[in-house]
């Protein structure tokens, strides 16, 4: 066995699998690691959360830096009229540890200073972590906020959390006295880690190359930031480097500096979060000159962390009644809860489909219910009966989200079995996935990069309707495991692709899943079974550790 490379008190609580000698950083912006500890916004930390949970059980030889959002991302509640509604609340985590590490890094040409706190391995499952913050007393008031809020809608505050983020987590490093093999960046939200391994290497670009390694978890234009150089000059981004450096090594001679790309220009190796998706960021960042390789890891959810055991068990005894009623138990736990939030009371006799994930334009949260007496005629039958649940976190300011969440707030208010609910997080997400029976899924396709959710849905017996998107490449077996929407003819206008998502989606429920569901029960648990055992292990996180140590930490 190998020991950590961490010094005490902050090791690791196992001796290191030789396989995993490699010392490695891991740096993201948000982690899912507990419903206790509201510092994530949602499938990237779902994602980074699962990951430090198997990168633990694997014993490997990785440490995970983050920040503490002392406000956290925001609680998402309901106003008088029953819409959304944001608030920022403060919170303390007693279980954090505070290190008295205190130095500063430069943020707008001032020294502001930074503290880590740690969490020691032992407390959730996960490798050891620090989580950097400004929320301090050596700090004024303006320097505090930096750490407050995750996501900062002001741009210029958002840089400076980049800042602490990444020469933050290189500053924490040095104060260690480690200089990690691997330095992995999980989004280029911490990018300006590099710059500081650059600046302390004086200039050497090899020096950071053969350290860092690179995630790209999104093809969306919002995901991939781009800032003014100058503003990044002026916020310090660069530490001390002067600027003729910095474009020498990214790359970059214009005035807008794009932080994924001089990520891939700063990294020996990249990847994708699905196979599909390391297709799509070869075509996109391929006529780039100088980025590194573009390979593919397929993101995965911890399986230990997210399947019921009750479900688990019934899968393998194959036992199909005490599957039926430990999953009827736990649409009764979920369908409390909607009746808390709502006052609808649900069945747990009736099919129920759930969309669950961030709201955001190309996922098409309301895509169902856009034709509207269709909808009505599926919400208000009888004879084969439905029910829907929507739960999901825009981002606090993408008001055009948020007017989709209160859009479908409004049109479900007269449908005694179709719901709005609030609160998606760890805990709430974990009820949905139990709880449901459908786990609905239609990004526009090429678009969503991995996603996660129906993951672990699959893992809970809840059956996979989708487009053909993402993970769902790698899984689905349209009728054996899933009921999949082929994709559009790519010459379809955007209405009309659209509209054959719509009505695909629609041809599932009505014409496969309901006769299935209420005419052939034996049919459908055996779909719900197929869907459990495929599902697992390629999609748990434990292989995705593995493979990054495999295929790219190596």
């Amino acid at each position: 066995m190998s020991q950590s490379f961490l010094p005490e008190p902050y090791g690791h609580p196992y001796e290191i699998d030789p396989k995993y000698a490699k010392s490695a950083v891991y740096f993201c912006c948000e982690f899912a690691i507990d419903q206790s500890f509201k510092i994530y916004s949602g499938g990237l930390g779902f994602l980074a959360g699962s990951h430090m949970r198997s990168a633990a059980a694997l014993k490997q030889n990785l440490l995970g830096i983050g920040v503490h959002w002392t406000c956290g991302y925001y609680n998402q509640t309901r106003g008088e009229g029953r819409e959304m509604a944001v608030q920022f609340r403060r919170k303390e985590y007693a279980f954090l540890q505070d290190t008295g590490i205190r130095f500063q890094v430069p943020v707008y040409g001032k020294q502001v200073w930074v503290g880590a706190k740690f969490l020691p391995g032992e407390i959730f499952g996960t490798v050891p972590m620090f989580f950097l913050t400004t929320d301090l007393d050596e700090n004024d008031a303006d320097d505090r906020q930096i750490t407050q809020r995750l996501y900062d809608n002001d741009p210029g505050r958002r840089v400076a959390q980049y800042i602490v983020l990444g020469a933050g987590g290189a500053r924490l490093l040095e104060e260690l006295k480690v200089d990690p093999d691997v330095w992995h960046l999980n989004e280029a939200h911490a990018l300006s880690a590099a710059f500081r391994v650059l600046e302390q290497h004086e200039g050497d670009a090899e020096e950071v190359r053969k350290r860092f390694v690179f995630t790209t978890h999104t093809p969306e234009e919002a995901g991939n930031e781009k800032h003014d150089f100058n503003l990044l000059k002026n916020a310090s981004f660069f530490g001390g480097l002067d600027e003729q450096t910095v474009r020498e090594v990214t790359g970059i001679h214009d005035g807008i500096f794009n932080h994924s790309l001089a990520a891939l220009r700063m990294s020996r190796k990249a990847n994708g979060v699905s196979k599909l998706h390391g297709e799509v960021s070869r075509n996109m960042w391929g006529h780039y000159e100088n980025i590194c390789p573009i390979g593919h890891v397929t993101n995965a959810q911890n399986a230990r962390y997210w399947k019921d055991r009750g479900l688990e068990r019934a899968r393998q005894n194959n036992d199909v009644e005490f599957l039926r009623d430990r999953k009827r138990e736990l649409k009764d736990q979920l369908f409390r809860l909607v009746a808390d939030q709502t006052g609808k009371l649900f069945s747990p006799d009736v099919l129920t489909i759930v969309w669950a994930r961030r709201f955001a334009g190309y996922k098409r949260a309301e895509l169902i219910t856009r034709d509207v007496a269709r909808f009505k005629k599926l919400i208000t039958a009888s004879d084969r009966p439905v029910q829907i649940i929507w739960a999901g976190k825009p981002y606090p300011f993408d008001y055009g989200a948020i007017e989709t969440f209160n859009h479908l707030v409004r049109l479900t208010r007269d449908y005694p079995n179709a719901a709005v609910v609030v609160g998606y997080e760890l805990e709430l997400s974990r009820l949905l996935k139990c709880g449901s029976d459908l786990w609905l899924n239609n990004p526009v396709v090429t678009r969503e990069a991995s996603g996660t959710s129906g993951m672990s849905a699959a893992m809970n017996a809840s059956v996979n309707i989708s487009t053909f998107d993402g993970w769902v490449c790698e899984f689905a077996k349209d009728g054996h495991n899933s009921l999949i929407v082929p994709p559009a003819d790519p010459s379809l206008s955007e209405h009309d692709r659209d509209l054959y998502d719509m009505n695909g989606l629609y041809s599932l429920i009505e014409d496969k899943a309901l006769p299935m569901y209420y005419d052939r029960p034996d049919e459908w648990s055996q779909l719900v079974l197929n869907s459990m055992a495929d599902v697992v292990p390629f999609f748990d996180s434990d292989r995705m550790a593995d493979e990054y140590y495999e295929n790219i930490y190596s």
